[in-house]
């Protein structure tokens, strides 16, 4: 969790930088690809107990927040209806996010490797619980973001009469997981 927290936190500084926002995103893309396995090998856990599978979750939560975010973005940069101050915003919009789950991260990491040793179980699940619904809450508005982002295309593509290439671009909604 540790490491996926540090990632997550490099993933948001360099989103925040506007100035270069595709070199940006090339580093990003880049320390997403770079942690995907540990993602993959993640979904391949058995879960032995229910906080153990909710650190999971949380953690699996966190990457395909990050997936959607990359996935996303790349073609967001690719796409004419968007102005380049738009995809500035966007990506501060998206560093938050990224930023705030990172956050969530370092907590549940302090819990599993120090801090669990000054709780009781009620306490420490209740936590697990609470960073858990926060990380939740984050992956949702990350997908209404990246929703809503892409919505503004589809609009513009439509008044424009581009609405094939905009489907090829983003795919047809049964194509869509986001």
């Amino acid at each position: 969790a540790g490491n996926i927290a540090n990632t997550i936190k490099e993933i948001a500084t360099a989103s925040k930088t506007v100035n270069n926002t595709l070199s940006n995103f090339r580093e990003v893309e880049k320390l997403y690809n770079d942690t995907k396995r540990y993602y993959d090998a993640l979904k391949k856990v058995n879960n032995l107990i229910g906080d153990a599978y909710k650190v999971k979750e949380t953690i699996l939560m966190v990457g395909d927040m990050t997936e959607m975010y990359v996935g996303a973005y790349k073609k967001m940069l690719s796409d004419p209806n968007y102005s380049p101050e738009e995809l500035s915003a966007m990506a501060a919009g998206y560093a938050k996010l990224m930023e705030r789950s990172s956050e969530s991260l370092k907590e549940l990491k302090s819990l599993v490797h120090s801090g669990a040793l000054s709780m009781n179980d009620k306490e420490r699940i209740e936590l697990i619980d609470r960073i858990y619904n926060e990380v939740k809450e984050y992956r949702a508005a990350t997908s209404y973001f990246t929703r809503k982002n892409i919505s503004v295309s589809f609009v513009r593509a439509a008044k424009k009469g581009e609405m094939a290439r905009v489907n090829a671009l983003y795919g047809s909604a049964d194509n869509r997981y986001w």
